[in-house]
């Protein structure tokens, strides 16, 4: 059980009990979100094949599960969905319009989540690489880049 800090965000349950509430549709759309080689993490697992560096991915022993990990290079990488984890979050929040009781503590606590994971990886001196998932559609190369050249310079 990881030690996490006292000020830990609580997220409450979505459910009618709590006063949340969605249609039958949106929840049949939220169903079907992946959590795991979502189409960005597959176009970098693919690109990364190619090019011949081998990873392992989802390591669950890591904080965070990443989703690439190079072990020999002490390097982790996650591919991060701009919703779920809070890009431009400052701005975002205030576009949320239903649910904003559950929807802001949990991406908020996804956020810092994402922050002690990545301080217990460095702590353990892994080097820890998050991509937006828009990075790797509009520019893969750089992602690739980054990678590669921590490869290379280890």
């Amino acid at each position: 059980m990881k030690n996490y800090p006292d000020n830990q965000i609580i997220v409450p349950r979505f459910n009618e009990d709590n006063g949340f509430y969605t249609t039958k549709e949106r929840s049949k759309l939220m169903s079907k979100i992946k959590g795991v080689d979502t189409k960005p993490e597959l176009k970098l697992k693919k690109a990364l094949w190619r090019l011949g560096y081998r990873y392992r991915k989802n390591v669950k022993q890591l904080p965070g599960k990443p989703d690439i990990v190079y072990k020999k290079y002490k390097l982790v990488v996650f591919v991060d969905g701009e919703f779920w984890h809070g890009y431009e979050w400052e701005d975002k929040k205030q576009k949320i319009k239903s649910n904003r009781d559950f929807w802001i503590p949990k991406i908020e606590r996804n956020i810092q989540r994402d922050q002690f994971n990545n301080q217990l990886l460095a702590d353990s001196g892994w080097t820890v690489l998050r991509f937006w998932e828009k990075e790797i559609k509009m520019n893969l190369e750089h992602c690739l880049n980054r990678i590669i050249d921590h490869i290379r310079n280890f």
